[in-house]
């Protein structure tokens, strides 16, 4: 009952103070206890996962690896933990990616390994089953696990070897033939100093080179690899930090870790030339700053530093369509809140980890928004049947608070209904066949009271 309260409290408090909108809020994780400094920073990267029709989450802290059950009730049940090599309010940085039935972790501060973590005996526990801190690995910022070859890309590795970093090596390939013993096939590019992150997909990896932008890479061959192309300069051009590949592959959209850079959205052609096609973002007049984002066809979900949670439709020009602040305190500094985000669950919940706030669990219901929003209010399926679900979805899903009647032919109120921190409304048909009028009510800027009317034929 205290966490009920406490959760509920949580909730309206961000509601109030920052906008949501098309997100439902399921629950948040915490822990005070964990050690920080007073940044309050104590969570960093998140990764999510599927085993035996079970969705699970995990989130790094300053103290190590955390692994949830997203339960049946939507509430993150805890259910493993594994101390980092590492942990130390230096922490600032863990991320996470799944391979098989292990998990591999990393870390980017202090004396630091990779650590792979036996995840098959979940939800009951997990265990760690190797820990390198070697000529290969020692402290690693990013990683990205190819699970169709079977190959993991580790990006800006620093080995450390009895207790002695060494050189900073941009990228390097290992063979995850043996899962539990990573195999050393190739290191660089030799002629920049990083590879921030990578994106593979079909032996094609797409490298995020921090001030040398975009690279794209043949791995056909992972000891020996192919440069393709660049895209070295471009508009808006920032730190290039990270990108996803939509699922068909023919957009890439990424983001540039500088203050008041906005998100590129790209083109790929045939042979992974990458042009960029729109930028667009959140309150960038006023140096917010994009993070780490994955992708649809359809959408784009970006973990948005200050601004939290947002979710931008890109199949055309991209238009924000959900939001849900994390991280309601604003201040001159850019880079608290919103970290990382995962959102390939089936269910159609999603994570986020916020560096102050933890982790967050919410539903976005796609299927709303597959059909692109119009230049007015819509409502579908029209003709519908008596007794069946309908949508009612705001103008260019800009409208967040609106109100739904609907009447008989003779003027009769068969029902009314009011939404807020929502552009749509999901409501049932009259039991009766007939014709209908919706109305549909709003107040603008200007408060004033706007009315929309539409007809709607019943079956």
């Amino acid at each position: 009952m205290v966490r009920f309260l406490f959760l509920c409290f949580f909730y309206s408090k961000l509601v109030q103070a920052q906008e949501q909108k098309n997100i439902a809020f399921l629950d948040n994780w915490s822990e005070d206890s964990l050690i920080t400094n007073t940044s309050l920073v104590r969570y960093s990267g998140c990764w999510g996962f599927t085993r035996e029709n079970k969705e699970y989450a995990i989130i790094g802290s300053t103290e190590g690896t955390h692994f949830f059950l997203l339960d049946e009730t939507n509430q993150l049940k805890s259910c493993g933990f594994v101390e980092g090599k590492f942990n130390s309010s230096q922490v600032i940085h863990r991320e996470f990616k799944t391979f098989g039935k292990y998990a591999y972790s990393i870390c980017d501060e202090g004396n630091s390994s990779l650590q792979i973590i036996d995840i098959s005996y979940l939800p009951d526990s997990v265990v760690k089953v190797a820990d390198f801190q070697d000529a290969n690995f020692g402290k690693v910022h990013n990683l990205f696990i190819d699970t169709t070859n079977a190959l993991l890309y580790a990006c800006l590795v620093t080995p450390i070897v009895d207790g002695i970093a060494n050189s900073l090596v941009p990228l390097r390939v290992f063979s995850l033939a043996n899962p539990i013993n990573p195999v050393l096939l190739w290191e660089g590019p030799s002629d920049i100093p990083e590879v921030h992150d990578i994106y593979v997909r079909d032996n094609i990896g797409i490298l995020n080179c921090g001030e040398n932008g975009l690279r794209v890479y043949d791995f056909t061959n992972p000891s020996a690899p192919m440069y393709t192309s660049n895209l070295l300069f471009y508009q808006d051009q920032g730190y290039n930090h990270q990108g996803w590949l939509s699922p068909d592959g023919k957009t890439y959209v990424f983001a540039d870790e500088t203050n008041g850079k906005r998100l590129k959205k790209c083109s790929v052609g045939g042979d992974y030339s990458i042009q960029v096609d729109n930028f667009f973002g959140t309150n960038y007049e006023n140096n917010s700053i994009p993070h780490n984002i994955m992708t649809t066809n359809e959408f784009a979900f970006v973990a948005y530093y200050n601004e939290g949670l947002r979710i931008f439709d890109i199949r055309n020009v991209p238009n924000e369509i959900a939001s849900f602040d994390t991280y309601p305190t604003e201040n001159f500094f850019k880079m608290n809140g919103a970290w990382g985000v995962y959102s390939n669950y089936s269910s159609g919940r999603l994570i986020v980890s916020d560096r102050q706030n933890g982790l967050f669990l919410f539903h976005f219901d796609q299927s709303v928004f597959l059909n692109p929003a119009a230049e007015e209010f819509s409502l579908y399926p029209n003709p519908a049947e008596k007794g069946k679900q309908i949508i009612v979805r705001s103008m260019k899903d800009a409208i967040a608070e609106f109100t739904v009647s609907i009447y008989s032919e003779n003027g009769k109120i068969i029902q009314s209904e009011m939404v807020k921190n929502k552009t749509f409304l999901s409501l049932k048909t009259p039991n009766s066949a007939g014709i209908y009028l919706v109305k549909i009510t709003y107040t603008n800027y200007l408060q004033e009271t706007i009315t929309h009317t539409k007809k709607l034929i019943v079956n």
